[in-house]
C-alpha cells in the first residue's frame, strides 16, 4: 500500500459525497455535462487570499502568477482579490486584460519574448521584466516605433537560490534574468533611455514548504535589491520578491507556516535600508493561491483485477493531470491526495490503483491506494488540482481533448 497525500482543508461530505462549494460532486458533474471535470472553489480562493493578507505585512502587495491557472472565471475572481498579475506570454497578456485588470497592474516576465510580444506589452502599458541586455534594446526599438514610453524592470538572476524549492529559478547559470553583476549597467541604460524605471524582479524558486528557508531567501533578496539600487544610482520604485510558497501534495508534507514568514518579513520591513525606504514590495504566487482550491473529477468506466491488483480505470488521466501522474518534474512518483468522491468519508476497504484511459503505463492517478470499494459509475477526485492541471497537461495526447472546467 502507498499512502495518499493529505486532502486540503475545506472539503466536506454531503449525503455521503464530496461537496465543493456546497454542491455534491455528482450534481456538479451533471451541471457541467459530464467528466472529466475540474472544479474550482471560489470560497477557498477567497479564504486563502484573506488568510495570506492577515499573515503578511500590510505593506506587501500580492500578485497572482496566472500561469498556475488561467481559466477566465478564475482570473476574473483573482483580479478582485490580488494587487496585480504576473504573466509570461502575449497570450496571457490578452487573458489578463480580458479579465478587466488594468495594464499598470500587470508585469511580463519570461526569457525569449518575441518582438510582437514586446510590442504588444509596450502598447498595452504593462511592466516588462527584462531578461537580457538584448531584450532591453528590442523594447527600446518597439517603444520608438510606437511613440510611447516603456515601463521596464530588470529580472535578476541572483547568486543564491531558495533552499528546498521544488524548482530552482535562481543561482548559477540560468536562462532566466540577468546575472546580478550585470544588472547595474543595464539599469543605468534603461534610465538613460528615458524608460519608466519600475525596479527589480528577483525570483529564486518555487514549491517550498520551509518557512525558515523562505524567510532566509527574502532577507537575501532585500539585501541584494538594496545593493543593486545603490549601484544603479536611482531609487527602487518596485521590488517583486518572487514567491516560492508551496502546498502539501504528498504524505508527510506539512503546510507552510505563513505566519512565521510574515512575521519575519515584517521585522525586516521595519528595519529597511534607506535605499528601500520608499520601495513598493510584492510577492508573486500561483499554486499557493489556487492549487488547493481545485478538484479533478473523473468517472470510473471499468474495474478489473490483474495479478491480484485492482485497477479502477477512469475516463480521465495524465492528459489533464500530468503532475498527479508523476510526470511533471518529480523524480520519484508519489500519490497526490485522492478519494472516491461518491463515497467520501466512507471507510477504506481495499487496495486499488486509479489509472486513466490512455495507452501508456505512465497514466496513473494513484498507485496501490487504500480506498473504499469503488465500481463503474463512481467518481474519483484528485485534489490539489487548481494549479498546473488543465493548462499544463497534454490534453491533445491521443486525441482526448480538454477537460471541462467550472468555478463554484
Amino acid at each position: 500500500m502507498k499512502p495518499l497525500g493529505p486532502i486540503p482543508a475545506g472539503f466536506t461530505a454531503l449525503d455521503g459525497e464530496l461537496a465543493i462549494g456546497g454542491r455534491k460532486a455528482s450534481a456538479l458533474v451533471e451541471a457541467a455535462g459530464g467528466t472529466p471535470l475540474f472544479v474550482y472553489s471560489a470560497d477557498l480562493m477567497r479564504r486563502r487570499v484573506a488568510d495570506l493578507r492577515a499573515a503578511m505585512p500590510e505593506r506587501l502587495r500580492i500578485h497572482y502568477a496566472m500561469k498556475a491557472n488561467p481559466y477566465a472565471p478564475v482570473l476574473e475572481l483573482m483580479g478582485t482579490l490580488v494587487d496585480g498579475f504576473d504573466i509570461a506570454s502575449q497570450g496571457e497578456l490578452a487573458m489578463a486584460l480580458a479579465s478587466g485588470l488594468p495594464a499598470e497592474r500587470i508585469s511580463f516576465a519570461g526569457p525569449g519574448k518575441q518582438d510582437r510580444e514586446l510590442s504588444a506589452a509596450v502598447a498595452a502599458g504593462v511592466t516588462i521584466n527584462i531578461e537580457s541586455a538584448a531584450e532591453a534594446e528590442r523594447v527600446f526599438v518597439a517603444a520608438g516605433m510606437l511613440g510611447v514610453t516603456p515601463r521596464m524592470a530588470v529580472r535578476v538572476n541572483p547568486d543564491f537560490e531558495l533552499r528546498g524549492s521544488g524548482m530552482k529559478m535562481g543561482g548559477g547559470a540560468k536562462p532566466f534574468g540577468v546575472d546580478a553583476e550585470r544588472v547595474p549597467d543595464l539599469g543605468r541604460r534603461i534610465l538613460a533611455m528615458g524608460a519608466e524605471w519600475r525596479g527589480l524582479h528577483i525570483f529564486t524558486g518555487s514549491q517550498a514548504l520551509d518557512a525558515e528557508a523562505i524567510s532566509e531567501t527574502q532577507a537575501n533578496v532585500l539585501a541584494l535589491a538594496a545593493e543593486l539600487s545603490g549601484r544603479i544610482g536611482a531609487p527602487l520604485p518596485h521590488l517583486n520578491m518572487g514567491g516560492g510558497f508551496g502546498i502539501p501534495y504528498f504524505n508527510g508534507d506539512q503546510p507552510l507556516d505563513v505566519t512565521a514568514v510574515g512575521t519575519a518579513l515584517g521585522e525586516r520591513f521595519a528595519a529597511l535600508p534607506d535605499a528601500l525606504a520608499s520601495t513598493e514590495f510584492a510577492i508573486e504566487l500561483g499554486r499557493y493561491l489556487v492549487g488547493e482550491a481545485g478538484v479533478y473529477l473523473a468517472q470510473i468506466v471499468d474495474r478489473k483485477l490483474s495479478h491480484g491488483t485492482v485497477f479502477l480505470i477512469t475516463d480521465g488521466g495524465l492528459q489533464h493531470q500530468l503532475a498527479a501522474s508523476g510526470n511533471f518534474g518529480t523524480v520519484v512518483r508519489r500519490n497526490y491526495p485522492a478519494a472516491i468522491a461518491t463515497k467520501f468519508g466512507e471507510e477504506p476497504s481495499e487496495e486499488a490503483s486509479i489509472v486513466g484511459c490512455l495507452c501508456t503505463p505512465l497514466d496513473r492517478l494513484a498507485d496501490q491506494a487504500w480506498l473504499p470499494r469503488a465500481d463503474v459509475g463512481d467518481l474519483v477526485a484528485v485534489f490539489c488540482a487548481g494549479a498546473y492541471g488543465a493548462s499544463a497537461s497534454p490534453s491533445a495526447f491521443l486525441g482526448q481533448g480538454p477537460a471541462r472546467e467550472m468555478l463554484v
